[in-house]
């Protein structure tokens, strides 16, 4: 039996890379015997970089400032290919939330100039196709950060330069926006936002509405939000001559999808397709007999084409069933099952705080893969 091991980040508690080595253990306890093969995976949010690097590349560590303008130890990418010409952006390792404090969410502040800040240093450093992972963020700040820190002024009413790492609040103070030191070497570049939602920028499903509570905002704050994003976005039509407002996917990462879109040509892609056409996850699965994913939370969102599913999807391409081991279950099943999800296995098995689970969630997973490596070996003995 061949059985690849396909899961994503838990988040808050276990990375991808360390829940494919859990379940891994737990099939071994089993005594099951099988060809398992570790396939860490992420659709453009926390862990994106580590996935791809796991083909082969170089991390390259510099210190950016993260949502809130502290100095933080982040990282990019440069790939085994293309003579190292393409680079991998997590913006999550930058703009993420999880480099704050639940305490310290505040979308009208935080800004995505320490994610400007990576895009620059791998554009100095030779590359020229670009990945960005935009999951995971903690700003609704249209991009205007990463734009500064790319070389875009952003002015006010009086012609003054507005300081670099603005938030999503302070997108109403801009009233004239300077492309001309942008550095040219963008229009050679590819860019490529790995994304996993299609939201767009304004309206109930935009960026504001649907993840800006998610990351601290308030109902007024939202509303402030989703203006400030209109105003800034209609200044970048008007001034800049390209149209975003409307874009499917503008939404994404508080809007940075717009904005790169507008600035530098981005273009959105599947987070998990671009990862498993790097890692020729298809060449693994044409002999494979069972993928085994999972992630923190398995949800409606990840209906719409997380890593699980499209891990499931590609799998029943190839008629090879797919396992989902999750940390909690807020989906309908039916749309699971047909998405190519044969079976969900939550990992709690009895009462428990949140904190409890994030805290065990290493164990947990580890004695779920033990019960699934036992049924495993009971389905072949009947059969």
């Amino acid at each position: 039996m061949k059985i690849l091991i396909a899961p994503g980040a838990f988040k808050r508690s276990l990375s991808a890379s360390a829940a494919a080595q859990a379940i891994q253990r737990g099939l071994e306890r089993s005594g099951i015997e099988a060809e398992l093969y570790l396939l860490p995976i992420a659709d453009g949010g926390n862990g994106t970089l580590d996935a791809f690097l796991a083909n082969g590349g170089e991390r390259i560590c510099m210190i950016v400032n993260d949502p809130l303008g502290r100095s933080v130890e982040s990282a990019y990418g440069l790939l085994n290919v293309d003579g190292g010409q393409t680079a991998v952006i997590e913006m999550a390792l930058a703009s993420g939330m999880e480099l704050l404090r639940p305490d310290e969410y505040d979308p009208l502040r935080a800004s995505t100039y320490g994610t400007g800040e990576l895009l620059a240093a791998a554009l100095e450093a030779g590359a020229r196709r670009f990945i960005i992972g935009v999951g995971g963020s903690a700003t609704v700040d249209g991009g205007a950060g990463c734009l500064q820190a790319l070389g875009v002024r952003l002015l006010d009413e009086n012609g003054a330069k507005l300081p670099a790492g603005i938030g999503g609040g302070d997108l109403n103070r801009v009233r004239t926006i300077d492309a001309a030191a942008l550095d040219n070497r963008w229009r050679e570049c590819e860019v490529i936002i790995a994304s996993d939602v299609d939201n767009p920028m304004l309206g109930e499903q935009g960026a504001a509405a649907v993840f800006g509570p998610q990351k601290g905002a308030s109902p007024d704050d939202v509303r402030v939000l989703d203006g400030s994003l209109r105003h800034f976005f209609t200044l970048v039509r008007d001034q800049i001559g390209v149209d975003v407002l409307n874009v499917r996917g503008g939404g994404a990462a508080g809007a940075l999808s717009a904005g790169l879109m507008a600035f530098i040509g981005g273009r959105i892609e599947s987070g998990i397709d671009l990862l498993l056409a790097h890692n020729h996850f298809d060449d693994l699965l044409k002999d494979a007999d069972l993928i085994i994913t999972g992630e923190g939370q398995i949800d409606e969102q990840t209906v719409q084409g997380k890593g699980p599913i499209g891990v499931a999807r590609r799998g029943r391409e190839y008629g090879v069933p797919t396992v989902a081991i999750v940390g909690g279950l807020n989906a309908d099943d039916v749309l699971l099952h047909e998405a190519g999800i044969s079976a969900v296995l939550p990992i709690v098995t009895g009462p428990m705080t949140l904190d409890e689970a994030l805290v065990r969630a290493d164990e947990l997973l580890e004695r779920t893969a033990l019960r699934l490596g036992y049924m495993l070996q009971l389905n072949r003995s009947i059969n």
